[in-house]
């Protein structure tokens, strides 16, 4: 029991009810009964990435212990917004929008969670169904002085912001989901904490044993800094090209390095800190790869690496761009080519000396164009031949 315990408190921020997972492990060997573990994700971004995979493998672990997990897509919950860490209204999210990244979630989340041990839900099955009474009676169970407490919302309430009575309204339906699926344990981000305790507190409201609740910290971005986020462009998405995600994983400062390996692999930590820093850093970029693509993937991805930045090679798949017999600007020419977001980025680019024509640096926006392959910044080729 000590050593399921301590495979589930690795990679954790904090468990509240320690002792009662415990006993419900416990209890769940001797009478062969699979807990019922559950996770809430809203919709409201299309695209998973390593942020949430800190979760879903935390989720992994405990299928893996023979445990029932619930996927709860919060799709009614996503209407209203989660206020966590918000210091302003959030806009309300269109329905079709919501649908469409539910979708892409359920496409995703297979690549980590064990589908047969799966159950995936979408909460606007029973919240939707809620009567104004129900939805009343479960207002009931908080009070404004609690939800005041909760940090973001007292600074709003300080600094004189709106707080809407339908944001109040968000740690209590997803407090409810735990009412309603019966939980056992919820996972969830060290953000959450809030809206994870009421469900403890609504479900000994309703005569349920309060679900243990299992922590996971946030992680930073590529920046190390911030949290990973779609929004700040820090992010690796487990549907990215592997090539793209090994280069953006060895991209990251040692310290971030050895934060990856203790929430996104099973490795031993002493071990891996025996390694020179370079060696660990190649191991971990593989090994997440290898997590969501196929191993002969994962293995050119780490080929194409070493190839490019260890000796110096171009890769072998590069992108081509014809060339007309119109004249073209760098500028113009790599935005056409879709190698960057705007034409600023390739000023921006060229002052740093991030851009180079067959290894000579381009430092001149005049610069004539012409075959050769282009690099721009660390990990984007293109090769530049002449039109048909």
């Amino acid at each position: 029991m000590e050593s399921v315990i301590q495979q589930i408190s690795r990679g954790t921020t904090e468990i509240i009810g320690s002792e009662v997972l415990s006993q419900k492990i416990a209890q769940a060997a001797k009478s062969r009964r699979k807990l019922r573990i559950k996770a809430g994700f809203d919709p409201t971004a299309p695209d998973i990435h390593l942020g949430h995979v800190v979760l879903l493998r935390k989720l992994r672990q405990f299928q893996d212990l023979g445990h029932q997990v619930f996927f709860l897509i919060g799709d009614f919950t996503a209407q209203i917004g989660d206020p966590t860490g918000r210091n302003e209204l959030r806009p309300q999210m269109d329905r079709k929008a919501i649908a469409a990244n539910a979708r892409t979630y359920k496409a995703q989340v297979f690549k980590i969670l064990d589908e047969k041990n799966t159950q995936v839900v979408f909460n606007s099955k029973w919240l939707a169904k809620m009567s104004s009474a129900e939805i009343l009676e479960l207002a009931q169970h908080s009070t404004v002085a609690q939800m005041l407490a909760r940090a973001d919302f007292k600074k709003r309430f300080e600094e004189k912001r709106e707080i809407t009575i339908l944001e109040f309204m968000y740690p209590l339906l997803q407090g409810y989901d735990s009412v309603h699926l019966k939980a056992d344990v919820e996972l969830g981000g060290s953000d959450q904490k809030f809206n994870l305790l009421m469900g403890r507190q609504l479900q000994e409201v309703y005569g349920q044993s309060p679900q243990a609740v299992v922590m996971t910290p946030l992680l930073e971005g590529l920046d190390g800094v911030q949290k990973m986020s779609k929004s700040l462009g820090n992010y690796i998405g487990i549907n990215e090209h592997p090539k793209e995600i090994f280069g953006k994983v060895m991209s990251v400062s040692d310290d971030l390095m050895w934060r990856y390996y203790e929430l996104l692999t099973d490795f031993s930590l002493a071990e891996v800190r025996r390694m020179h820093p370079k060696e660990a850093k190649l191991k971990l970029a593989f090994e997440i790869v290898r997590q969501f693509h196929p191993l002969p993937e994962a293995q050119k991805a780490k080929g194409e690496f070493e190839r490019t930045f260890s000796q110096h090679q171009v890769p072998e798949d590069i992108p081509a761009f014809r060339l007309g017999e119109e004249k073209s600007s760098i500028i113009d020419l790599l935005v056409k080519a879709n190698l960057v977001v705007s034409k600023n980025e390739v000023r921006r680019l060229l002052k740093q000396g991030a851009i180079t024509h067959d290894g000579q640096k381009i430092d001149d926006e005049n610069w004539e164009v012409r075959e050769g392959v282009l690099k721009v910044g660390k990990r984007r080729f293109l090769k530049l031949v002449k039109g048909a």
